[in-house]
């Protein structure tokens, strides 16, 4: 089986090499696309204007590729006997990128994970149809709505939050400044689609997906929980206030009234950025981040302002999460919070220095008020607009938790070094 994957693997990035060899002649651009490079950061969803024009049928093939060295040294008051871990290079991830622009304002986008943690063969993260132009109906139908309007539709990963566009994604890791994601790690990948409105700054997005990670049309046995849709909603004003600063600042919420098992705190199937930490298991590829375990009528609001004046950058989550596994009789609530602050300068922002503060506090399902801290500092060098180079120092400590739990008197702390290449 795993070769079967491999081959058709290699016959897609054949097929789409031959594709690009047809259309070399033309720009290798996308209409209303984020770049995968440095001039993507700070990008959170797509363009809304483009000056590229529609000159037939145009793929592009990218990709990622990240390589890190670890020397970190945890431990554990709790009675698992976690892995010793010393200083080495952990797995390299890797992703491959396929974006087709199909028709004016109609773009494709696929990325698969070459090699992660969680997979030992490549496979699919996710896709979406992007739409911004109606003109594969008629040229120019509804343009006085479609120039403030964005849909997208596919098996995705939601827009919940802006955290998402700041964060690493497998081997794509050139937008993270830091090396790992938020403790609690909202991304998942669903099938729904959205309608995101933009107009002078402001911004308004509904979307509905089945709230299902793995696709099924199998209907649950007798007694267990059938998965309803799952709403997500943001509302925000984004603006460039003058050549110096610019302000955003969203609100979200993701909500799903009942699920036989919710994953939008346990949806990344790269796993964590920090490998083998308080785990006794290899398998366990989630851990240091931490799901709050809630599978049932789960509701998460985030808040998220974004500051940037010259080359000094603000960017913070204020995020509430309720819900219940289905054995508890009562909800129980999850608040986290986190600030980067970043100075980023050099000709062309090439160089940056700054520090993450994270915090998650709630009740745990065996009744534990429990407190995660993290902190990083570090910085990075973009050696062009394509390599990046990152450092950082990070210390993680747990509180509150039982005896029985890896996470009692639980801490790691220690170096990461991370080289990235995105293109």
């Amino acid at each position: 089986m795993k070769s079967l994957v491999t081959k058709i693997t290699l016959l897609v990035v054949a097929i789409s090499m031959m594709a690009v060899s047809v259309y070399a002649q033309q720009s290798r651009d996308l209409q209303y696309f984020r770049a995968p490079d440095q001039t993507g950061i700070n990008i959170f969803e797509a363009p809304s204007e483009t000056d590229v024009e529609f000159n037939g049928v145009n793929v592009r093939i990218g990709g990622s590729n990240t390589l890190q060295f670890q020397a970190l040294d945890h431990s554990t008051d709790g009675t698992a006997d976690i892995f010793s871990i010393g200083p080495n290079f952990n797995l390299a991830t890797s992703n491959l990128d396929i974006d087709a622009q199909l028709a004016p304002g109609m773009r494709m986008h696929l990325r698969t994970y070459m090699s992660s943690r969680h997979h030992s063969q490549p496979y699919v993260k996710g896709g979406y149809l992007q739409v911004d132009r109606l003109d594969f109906i008629q040229e120019d139908f509804l343009i006085d709505y479609m120039q403030y309007l964005q849909i997208k539709f596919g098996h995705m990963e939601i827009n919940y939050g802006d955290a998402h566009f700041r964060r690493s994604d497998n081997g794509q890791t050139i937008f993270n400044p830091f090396v790992g994601n938020l403790i609690m790690d909202a991304f998942t990948t669903e099938v729904g689609g959205e309608i995101l409105f933009r107009n002078n700054g402001w911004l308004a997005m509904v979307g509905m997906t089945n709230g299902k990670l793995n696709q099924s049309v199998v209907e649950p046995a007798e007694g267990q929980l059938a998965t309803h849709v799952s709403l997500v909603g943001k509302l925000g004003w984004d603006k460039q206030i003058n050549e110096d600063l610019r302000v955003r600042l969203t609100g979200s919420v993701y909500h799903t009234g009942r699920s036989a098992r919710t994953y939008l705190y346990a949806g990344d199937r790269a796993g964590s950025r920090y490998y083998n930490i308080l785990t006794e298991n290899s398998g366990e590829f989630r851990i240091p981040r931490f799901d709050p375990g809630f599978s049932n009528e789960l509701t998460s609001i985030m808040i998220n302002p974004f500051v940037r004046y010259k080359g000094l950058e603000f960017f913070g989550v204020i995020e509430s999460s309720s819900g219940k596994a289905r054995a508890e009789a009562d909800r129980r609530n999850f608040q986290q919070y986190a600030a980067d602050l970043l100075y980023r300068f050099g000709n062309n922002d090439d160089f940056y220095i700054g520090g993450r503060y994270n915090l998650v506090t709630g009740e745990t399902n065996a009744g534990d008020d429990v407190d995660i801290t993290r902190f990083n500092v570090g910085g990075g060098w973009f050696m062009t607009k394509n390599v990046l180079t990152k450092v950082e120092y990070v210390n993680q400590q747990y509180d509150g938790f039982s005896g029985g739990s890896v996470f009692n008197g639980g801490e790691f702390s220690g170096l990461m070094i991370e080289a990235v290449i995105s293109f």
